[in-house]
């Protein structure tokens, strides 16, 4: 893959030049936080995790589901609060190395987990999870204001996939460590050390991020003045008034429904004779996948588009869900090795779609925004996307009360309606 276009931006004083070494710290950082996150991915680690200390299919999908939930509702206030600020770096700040450490009190709690009951061990666990997920939603917004001030439309896609072909390198040296730990050490002793590890890596990506500096923001426009209460009547009224913004919001909350069904992959290989060991192994496919997609995505949204690439994504939303009762249909016929084999193939699709549904969520939210209502777009658009944070929730009193075959149907079905809307914005946008 050749080196990407490094275009003339402004630089934090306000200069034009080079932007070259910018570029690669902003890259560098989200490739650092990839691996550090990957390390406690919760469609495997995690998922794993709280299987092993409740047993509970709902907590599984309450893990899965307090994680975008924290990500995405705290957005709102932050929003406001940096619409209104000349400078968005504090906020990053606050929540980067915030989330760092809620990773560090987790290794620590599993660390000397010794006499504790297993209840206390999964209610301390799923608290400070919580904390790290809501912690974590302080970043966003700063971020995405940051990179697209510093970063011009036609070079965000390929920053975002060299970020994520980077991330996918180091997070490969992350599976491999986790499949290591997890044969050979005992279960909570392996995942402190995870957790430990993805807390190390994530400081280094904070330290990266903040050593890019920060464009100067646009003056603050006399709308901005107004209260909160002003602020969310803006955002409805953004609503009502943006059918781009509108649609697009469609599309996030189907592409919610497809993505409840991602912590029950594990589930589903565990119940099928997987064990832990194997998770590793899962993990490692799902960052092979990443790795590897991340030049055609960067070619797709910068030569054709943001939503050109967020269609190929949707497209590819259909496989894991149709792959995963591919797999139920035919388990009787297949050995140990070949379930663990066809598991590793969904997983190499479902990093790929991860990947390419970040980088086309991140590119196509700029795209709509204003650059002067970056921070209040990103905000409203999160917080109205939140509800489907909850998903994983139904998905789990799915599985519960009819069958896991169940969440991968409805995942299925909210793929190809997804499909349908981003043929709607298509048509919006050629008129």
């Amino acid at each position: 893959m050749s080196a990407p276009e490094k275009p003339p931006i402004t630089t934090p004083d306000g200069k034009d030049g080079a932007r070259g070494p910018v570029v690669w710290k902003i890259a560098g950082a989200g490739a650092s936080f990839q691996a550090g996150s990957s390390a406690v991915d919760s469609a495997t680690i995690v998922a794993s995790l709280v299987n092993h200390l409740t047993g509970s299919i709902y907590a599984v999908g309450a893990a899965s589901a307090v994680l975008r939930l924290g990500w995405l509702v705290p957005q709102l206030i932050i929003g406001y609060l940096a619409q209104r600020s000349q400078r968005r770096m504090p906020y990053y700040v606050v929540g980067a190395f915030g989330r760092a450490g809620c990773l560090a009190f987790i290794a620590v709690l599993l660390a000397f987990s010794g006499g504790v009951s297993a209840g206390w061990m999964a209610g301390g666990f799923l608290a400070l999870w919580t904390l790290y997920a809501f912690v974590s939603g302080i970043v966003a917004v700063p971020y995405n204001d940051i990179v697209g001030r510093s970063i011009p439309s036609g070079a965000r896609s390929r920053m975002l996939a060299w970020r994520f072909f980077g991330g996918g390198v180091l997070a490969l040296g992350i599976a491999a460590a986790i499949h290591h730990l997890l044969a050979t050490a005992s279960y909570l002793t392996a995942h402190a050390l995870i957790f430990a590890m993805a807390s190390g890596v994530m400081i280094v990506s904070s330290i990266s991020f903040v050593s890019a500096g920060e464009p100067p923001a646009p003056p603050a426009k006399d709308e901005d003045d107004g209260n909160f209460g002003q602020f969310l009547r803006d955002g409805l009224a953004t609503l009502r008034s943006d059918a781009r913004f509108r649609l697009f919001l469609y599309t996030q909350w189907l592409g919610g429904a497809t993505l409840m069904a991602l912590p029950f992959f594990v589930v589903a290989a565990s119940g099928l004779g997987l064990g832990v060991a194997d998770v590793g192994i899962l993990l490692g496919a799902q960052t092979a996948g990443a790795l590897t997609s991340n030049a055609l995505w960067g070619r797709i949204g910068d030569r054709f588009g943001k939503l050109a690439l967020l269609q190929s994504v949707g497209a590819l939303r259909l496989v894991p869900p149709l792959g995963a009762l591919v797999i139920f249909a035919v388990v009787g016929g297949l050995s140990r090795i070949e379930i663990l084999v066809a598991f590793a193939v969904l997983f190499v699709i479902i990093g790929a779609l991860v990947n390419g549904m970040t980088i086309g969520y991140l590119g196509y939210l700029m795209e709509i925004s204003p650059d002067e209502k970056r921070p209040a777009y990103s905000a409203y658009f999160n917080a109205l996307a939140s509800p489907a944070a909850l998903l994983p929730l139904l998905g789990a009193a799915i599985g519960d009360v009819l069958s896991l075959k169940a969440v991968f149907i409805t995942a299925l079905l909210a793929a190809i309606l997804q499909l349908v809307f981003y043929v709607r914005l298509s048509h919006w946008e050629r008129r």
